[in-house]
């Protein structure tokens, strides 16, 4: 599976902000932008997706920024590719149907339909809060520990 770019970006930009959840703050594209080092156009293009599938809210002004739309709990991998990833999701067209239905049937029940579903459970079941434990327990592996 190929996850683009838009997609990854999208990802790592929600998980750093349900990093910052709870503080209730709104944060702006530029400060994402530099935490990741990723270009402020490109997010822009990214938290429009994201906001059209109610994942953020924004406010405009000098205080205003992204904020998520929900808790880190409640938003799925699932949820935030399904926004971005336009064909990632989309049917396996069909190969065969003409000339060898049966092998169309097979491939389409016993390997596609069983892909597309397992994928979709696995990152159904994986939340933002998920990622961010498994970031901040990366983080503490790779702190270098003082001892006196």
């Amino acid at each position: 599976m190929r996850i683009s770019a838009k997609g990854r970006y999208a990802l790592a930009s929600v998980i750093s902000m349900a990093q910052q959840y709870p503080t209730g703050e709104f944060i702006t594209l530029i400060s994402i932008s530099e935490k990741l080092g990723i270009s402020k156009i490109y997010l822009e293009q990214v938290f429009s997706l994201l906001k059209r599938a109610e994942l953020v809210n924004s406010v405009k002004g000098a205080q205003g920024g992204y904020q998520l739309a929900r808790m880190p709990r409640q938003i799925s991998v699932l949820n935030v590719l399904m926004a971005v990833e336009t064909s990632l999701f989309d049917k396996t067209e069909d190969t065969v149907p003409e000339k060898a239905p049966e092998i169309e049937y097979a491939m389409r029940s016993c390997a596609f339909d069983l892909l597309d579903a397992s994928v979709s459970e696995s990152l159904s079941q994986t939340t933002l809060e998920d990622l961010v434990i498994a970031a901040n327990r990366h983080k503490a592996d790779g702190a270098i520990m003082f001892y006196i």
